[in-house]
């Protein structure tokens, strides 16, 4: 009798643990990232620290290529760099060049500090497929993208859009918005991931 009501007991409790509300979860890590979106994350440049980072979307869901457009002033005292998305027609980056000064960004307005982005619990390393693409280097200098890159690959944002595009290239520039007597603990990389 007691070996049935624990058969009993058993079953019943099987059953609910079946039958839950399904309110679970997938772990963040695992959310796609959908619609048409850009991911444009904040490096220092003398440190290579992660900064922040901004999450762009864009109501245009038909575009399936993501051309850059740059415009650029040089700064005999002052001058700026736009960027555009083309397919959409849409700046999503401004920023001022000064010479022996400090410029102001513009575009984005705002990055969401370090600290809102989760990391990804594993220690491997990724890369993109597509490799880097340096969408604005003015004084054509060689840089070793691997350096700014490898403190973002491990961003589980990052993740998630080399996994919802895995033959895109990660976009990548210099902005410097002071120059000539110029400090470079002004200055910033910034990496774009397209979805």
């Amino acid at each position: 009798m007691k070996s049935k009501i624990t058969l009993l007991l058993f079953t019943v409790f099987a059953f609910a643990a079946c039958t839950s509300d399904n309110n679970v979860t997938e772990p963040v890590d695992n959310d796609p990232i959908t619609g048409n979106k850009m991911l444009m994350l904040k490096v220092d440049y003398l440190t290579n620290a992660f900064e922040g980072g901004t999450e762009l979307s864009f109501e245009e869901t038909d575009a399936t290529t993501f051309t850059i457009e740059t415009e650029y002033q040089t700064p005999g005292d002052f001058g700026w760099v736009k960027m555009y998305y083309a397919e959409v027609d849409t700046k999503f980056f401004d920023g001022e060049i000064h010479w022996m000064g400090l410029g102001t960004l513009h575009c984005p307005e705002n990055f969401d500090p370090a600290s809102s982005f989760d990391h990804v619990l594993t220690e491997d390393f990724v890369t993109p497929q597509g490799g880097f693409d340096n969408i604005f280097n003015p004084s054509e200098q060689e840089y070793d993208y691997q350096i700014p890159w490898s403190h973002v690959q491990g961003l589980v944002k990052v993740r998630q859009y080399l996994a919802s595009n895995p033959t895109a290239s990660a976009k990548i520039f210099l902005y410097t918005p002071s120059v000539g007597v110029g400090n470079p603990s002004d200055w910033d990389w910034i990496v774009i991931l397209k979805n």
